[in-house]
């Protein structure tokens, strides 16, 4: 992480000065005090400037190292399906890149595990994985094998390929009206945690190695914890959510 340091003096009762080159959403400000009446500038803890993290020119490649793989991330949508421009703060933070590099795999037991993506895939992965840094001009993330939660080649993610232990879930519609014929205000709709399972992973290792199969399947309608898992828009509206086999908590039949 590159850092500047600077004194109390060259701090301006408009703000803080600009650095050329650094972005404003990258600059982090690690400690910061204001200068009370009384008391001398000499008192004033020091100001920490931080960017964010960039790999220097001199280095032309990154090779990640065991189930490392690096992502290049890809940019967030500055329009809406219907041509509408969002502001800056409405930009979702990105789940998708393509894969650029991967580490050469782990051993578990006496078996040789590679990694389960290859160069050019397009993936999808958990919201706050990695550690992102800037390369070659553009963001990218480090993260592990198991942060990635599957493979997407097109953009509708009922297509996505789980990865390892993971579940793609349709979502259930919430319920419209109450019991008692009450219509609910979406407000007061609760959240549903059931849906139909469309995909599932080649299950997780076990300590030889070898894949475990999960114990539910597609079309299993199933019940799962409330707050797991990630979460999206599919092309048809509808909502879907992937997570782990773990945090499925039971399969429903009438």
């Amino acid at each position: 992480m590159a850092a500047a340091q600077l004194t109390a003096t060259s701090v301006s009762s408009r703000g803080l000065p600009t650095f050329e080159g650094l972005r404003p959403s990258a600059i982090k400000i690690a400690a910061f005090a204001p200068l009370k009446q009384g008391l001398s500038q000499r008192c004033f803890r020091p100001l920490v400037v931080k960017a964010a993290t960039v790999v220097a020119p001199k280095y032309t490649t990154i090779t990640p190292l065991a189930d490392r793989v690096l992502i290049k991330i890809k940019e967030a949508e500055e329009k809406t399906s219907g041509g509408i421009l969002l502001p800056s703060t409405a930009l979702s933070k990105p789940q998708y890149g393509e894969v650029v590099a991967v580490g050469e795999g782990r051993t578990i037991g006496k078996s040789k595990i590679e990694i389960g993506v290859k160069t050019g895939s397009q993936v999808v992965y958990s919201k706050y994985a990695g550690t992102e840094l800037e390369f070659n001009g553009s963001n990218h993330l480090l993260m592990k094998e198991d942060d990635i939660v599957g493979i997407l080649e097109t953009d509708d993610i009922k297509e996505l390929k789980p990865m390892n232990e993971r579940v793609l879930i349709k979502v259930a519609e919430a319920e419209q009206t109450t019991a008692g014929g009450l219509l609910l205000t979406e407000a007061s709709k609760e959240k549903p945690s059931v849906g139909s399972v469309i995909a599932v992973g080649p299950g997780p290792l076990d300590e030889e190695g070898n894949r475990k199969p999960l114990s539910v399947s597609p079309g299993n309608t199933v019940m799962y914890s409330k707050y797991a898992g990630n979460e999206f828009k599919g092309k048809d509206g509808s909502d879907y959510i992937v997570l782990r086999s773990s945090d499925v908590m039971a399969v429903l039949s009438s």
